[in-house]
């Protein structure tokens, strides 16, 4: 079988010698125009007078158009309608695109743009959540609430209480492959788009939309993504449907990529948070209630905040039961980038929440925070509510939690407690550099919560030649997820991986898709794959016992061979004798994820398959004087299951964990009193180099099946490993509260700075 080895990328050799082809690597045809957005240059207001004719006499210019100039509706939101490709006049957000030039080369459509000249009628903005709570600016009338028991009543009764709050920062998805589309039209007003999307679908829908024709007349096609994170969710649709009405309307291809500093200035982040929680517990940190209070700067449209800020709330509470909580989840309409999807999905933001609880409650009691966490866990034998009868806030039972044996299993290979002992050591002797060392796990949902998104379908080809073809609806973004179909279906041929060609995703091919997004990757695309292949061999197994007169069950496949026990043929011969059969060598393949029901309002019901697990170990230093601080250690034990490539699966895991800790350690971002994003390239803001990962750094695989039907009763890996990252701010937390006797009160990213400013906060309570 080839699902379980540790088999290597399968562009790996092509991402290493720079041959992988990207959107902006395809041979543009004879004629190709390249385009560019001229954006606003404020955050709120209206445009008084707008003159671009210096823009359309530039030099290689071809077209500029306006939103009059377009067909009627080019909207780009993927969900509320709210998002139109060019300015009606109305300025929403800094960086908002105003105008479109069409060129003869990107940099002339470049230099074309900035000879526009606008004058506006501004508005003060409103940017942050404290502004637009004042506002009444929100996407929903009044927060959303879930509830479970009777958490004030829980909190006030409790033997001990505590209130915090804690501000999250966004994050900029930093893709190295940066937004591109390619528009090629087709006869018959057809329209080919090549983008560098997570969901070609979407694209198809909102190109089809914009041109007014159905969407059998546009085709998408995706090979590769330098990088999505789910930036590359919705924020492709404007480049696509710009490119598809430039195509339409001149005739010629069209092709679109943003340059650094306009991604960053366009394109939607991770959402912003504010939250404010009650905690009622008693004195061994048990929680009895729980409130949370979740703000979420959404930005200036709707895009996917809702489904965001409903994971962020499915979350809240992440490993731990509690018997009584509420949370409250407020989604703010600012005249910023509209927030967007972003690896997790707005589960790390409200994970993060509860970590930070359990953090506050150990050191409000002095106690050990890995015993907190353990206390509160699912399944806990020292909580009072059995653990057949614990549930989620939502109501879903958890009927596999793993957190219990991985984090003892941790706790004895990271030798955790001597570690602990030396770090207090350290603390006591060193008066400038002061260590810390947290331990925290993971808890992640896995299935879209817009339950008909979990469904995928394949096409699978064997040629005469024993050659198979195949192709689905996933999306490859460096994560592997080709090379682990290609493992399944080579598995289910019983031939090698060399026999097995996976092309680009394409709408023609595989139809209705939905987005490389929610870890779903393998899990729908995967089993949608077997369906077919299984298809296919079963047709063969049937032909071939006709012609060797014996019963299908005694045909097997396996070492690029088939045999009836007594006979055997090369899996090419078999395919060749099937075709001159006359039996039909290609199959559609069908999956949809079972047990899922959720209502979305009133926050109850089974919105995931199952759940991912994780747990980690952090060790940090600090410069008390600076706020300066290094990593030193991190050590991850990870659930994937039956893992389909455990390579694959680790590099996910190592990937996500430095994702996660650059997010709440130097990832900042900053707006001025403008609304305009002050760090808006890699000289402003700052993700981590490989310098940035820990000098000790241990990642190993969890030894256990997903008592689900999954694919090979593997689990998901692409979010979940993000939230590792975690454990590096409650390291940083520990080391500062070693300073002094107060609460560190540590907000993300914590930064040097705001490591430095914690440290005085808590020396001045010495």
């Amino acid at each position: 079988m080839s699902v379980a080895k540790p088999l290597p990328h399968d562009a790996a050799r092509l991402h290493v010698t720079g041959s992988a082809r990207y959107v902006d690597d395809i041979p543009t045809p004879a004629g190709c125009l390249h385009l560019a957005f001229g954006l606003a240059e404020i955050a709120s207001g209206t445009i008084a007078r707008i003159d671009l004719d210096q823009t359309r006499s530039a030099p290689g210019v071809v077209g500029v158009w306006c939103a009059k100039d377009l067909p009627a509706d080019c909207d780009c939101s993927p969900s509320a309608h709210d998002e139109p490709l060019l300015s009606d006049d109305s300025i929403h957000y800094l960086g908002q695109p105003v105008f479109l030039v069409a060129a003869t080369s990107h940099l002339a459509a470049r230099k074309a743009v900035a000879l526009a000249s606008i004058t506006y009628e501004e508005r003060k903005p409103i940017l942050s959540i404290d502004e637009a709570l004042e506002a009444g600016s929100h996407f929903e009338e009044g927060p959303r609430i879930w509830q479970k028991g009777d958490a004030e009543q829980a909190i006030q009764s409790a033997p001990h209480r505590l209130d915090g709050e804690i501000e999250i920062g966004g994050q900029e998805h930093f893709y190295l492959e940066g937004q591109a589309a390619l528009a090629v039209p087709q006869e018959g007003g057809d329209m080919l788009v090549h983008s560098s999307t997570q969901h070609p679908t979407e694209i198809q829908h909102k190109v089809a939309h914009a041109l007014d024709i159905p969407m059998h007349a546009v085709r998408v096609e995706t090979r590769r993504m330098g990088g999505g994170f789910g930036g590359k969710e919705s924020q492709g649709n404007a480049l696509a449907i710009a490119c598809a009405v430039v195509a339409l309307q001149t005739g010629k291809p069209a092709k679109m990529r943003y340059d650094r500093d306009d991604d960053f200035m366009v394109t939607g982040k991770r959402h912003d948070f504010r939250i404010h929680y009650s905690a009622g517990f008693d004195a061994k940190g048990r929680l009895q209630g729980l409130a949370f209070k979740q703000y979420a700067r959404c930005g200036w449209a709707q895009d996917l905040s809702l489904p965001v800020a409903d994971r962020a709330m499915l979350h809240a509470t992440n490993a731990y039961f509690v018997p009584n909580v509420r949370i409250e989840s407020h989604r703010l309409k600012t005249n910023t980038q509209s927030a967007t999807a972003f690896r997790g999905f707005g589960g790390p933001q409200g994970m993060l929440g509860m970590e930070r609880v359990m953090d506050h409650v150990a050191h409000h009691l002095d106690l050990d925070p890995t015993a907190v966490r353990q206390a509160n866990y699912f399944g806990s034998d020292q909580n009072a509510v059995p653990a057949a009868v614990q549930t989620t806030p939502y109501g879903q039972p958890v009927e596999e939690f793993a957190l219990g044996e991985m984090t003892k299993a941790l706790i004895e290979s990271s030798d955790f407690k001597a570690r602990q002992d030396a770090v207090r050591a350290w603390n006591e002797t060193q008066p400038v550099l002061k260590k810390g060392l947290a331990l925290t796990p993971v808890m992640f949902g896995i299935s879209f919560t817009l339950t008909h998104l979990n469904q995928a379908g394949a096409l699978v080809h064997v040629y005469q030649d024993g050659s198979i073809h195949l192709n689905h609806g996933g999306t490859e973004m460096g994560q592997g997820l080709f090379q682990k179909v290609a493992q399944v279906a080579a598995s289910r041929f019983g031939v090698g991986l060399e026999t097995i060609k996976i092309t680009a995703t394409d709408t023609a091919k595989v139809p209705n898709t939905s987005a490389t997004a929610a870890s779903s990757g393998s899990d729908l695309n995967g089993m949608a794959v077997l369906a077919a292949c299984d298809t296919i061999r079963n047709r063969m197994a049937d032909h071939l016992a006709q012609l060797w007169q014996v019963s299908s069950d005694k045909i097997a496949f396996g070492d690029a061979s088939v045999t009836d026990g007594n006979r055997t043929i090369s899996f090419a011969e078999a395919a060749k004798l099937c075709y001159e059969g006359r039996i039909s060598l290609s199959s559609t393949g069908f999956y949809r994820t079972p047990k899922l029901e959720w209502d979305r309002l009133r926050g109850q019901g089974r919105p995931f398959f199952y759940f991912a697990y994780g747990v980690s170990a952090s060790e940090v230093v600090v410069d008390t004087l600076s706020g300066e601080y290094r990593i030193l250690r991190a050590d991850i034990l990870h659930d994937c299951g039956a893992s389909l490539n455990p390579a694959l699966d680790v590099g996910q895991i190592e990937g996500g964990f430095v994702q996660g800790a650059g997010w709440l350690t130097t990832e900042e971002l900053v707006w001025d009193d403008k609304g305009r994003l002050r760090t808006h390239a890699p000289s402003t803001y700052k993700i981590p180099a490989c310098s940035d990962r820990p000098d000790v750094f241990n990642v190993a695989l969890w030894d256990g099946a997903n008592q689900e039907d999954t694919i090979y009763r593997s689990k998901a890996v692409g979010e979940p490993p993000f939230m590792h990252g975690i454990s590096v701010l409650m390291a940083l937390s520990d080391a500062v509260a070693s300073c002094g006797h107060g609460y560190p009160d540590l907000n993300a990213p914590a930064t040097p700075e705001r490591v430095l400013a914690a440290v005085r906060r808590v020396q001045n309570e010495l």
